[in-house]
């Protein structure tokens, strides 16, 4: 009788590691076999144990088969993985590149007025604080007047706030005119400018601007003062083919993107 070589794994042990059906039948028929010719059940002649040998092979050809196929599976899934790495890494990066970039800021309309006063303005007596007042407005586009004497603005942003004076001096001697700016009722730090008048009927013309960083419902002030009460903010009528001249002109205008 031959002798039957032993199995290097126990039925138990190698069924372990068979996960696919086509592997599990494989060994199903392996051990269907060679089962009975290992405990003498079987008939012991050549032919039969060369046909279970033949089967023994088939079915160890076959799990083997299928063991390569899975593991080129296995590298295949592998492969598409890492590409699905490198795909969603190049993602990630380009996310937090824009992550990284500045919002693009929203479009809103321009805040700008332009105010100016048509009457000559007096000071009632000498180094006393006036606020300059105004009669007219155009357009009152986000900046407005609120009073004869405050432009309030309805947005916050830095505001560029440019005027022009025209003085006049009615008696003789030197004189001093100031002006400054007052944001809220209180003067802002070195806001001021000081313009010196000497002669009766001297006429000068001043000019000065600031910007200034306002909250939504600040109010501005044009405020002046003078040593002598013979400066005045001149108004003069129309003459030939020169327009009137109102005694002060206030242009506001916002940094604030207009709409497309």
């Amino acid at each position: 009788m031959a002798t039957i070589p032993p199995l290097r794994l126990s039925r138990s042990q190698l069924a372990q590691f068979l996960k696919d059906q086509e592997q599990i039948r494989a060994f199903e028929n392996l051990f269907s076999v060679v089962e009975p010719l290992a405990d003498g059940s079987a008939s012991s002649d050549f032919v039969e144990i060369g046909l279970a040998q033949a089967s023994a092979n088939e079915a160890l050809s076959t799990i083997a088969s299928v063991a390569q196929e899975a593991a080129v599976s296995c590298a295949l899934a592998e492969s598409k993985a890492n590409q699905a790495l490198a795909l969603v890494g190049d993602l990630a990066a380009t996310v937090e590149g824009l992550q990284m970039q500045p919002p693009i800021p929203p479009r809103k309309r321009q805040r700008f007025g332009m105010f100016w006063d048509t009457t000559t303005q007096t000071a009632a007596a000498i180094n006393t604080a006036y606020a300059v007042t105004y009669n007219n407005s155009a357009p009152n586009q986000g900046a407005v007047l609120r009073s004869p004497s405050e432009v309030q603005v309805d947005t916050e942003g830095v505001y560029n706030f440019q005027f022009s004076v025209q003085l006049d001096k009615t008696s003789g001697g030197s004189a001093n005119f100031w002006t400054w700016w007052r944001v809220n009722g209180v003067n802002v730090p070195a806001s001021a400018s000081q313009i010196q008048i000497q002669g009766n009927n001297h006429e000068i013309f001043g000019a000065a601007n600031i910007l200034l960083d306002l909250k939504a419902g600040d109010y501005v002030q044009l405020m002046w003062a003078v040593s002598d009460t013979a400066v005045q903010l001149q108004y003069f009528p129309a003459s030939g083919p020169v327009p009137e001249i109102p005694s002060v002109i206030l242009t506001v205008t916002s940094n604030i993107r207009s709409e497309p």
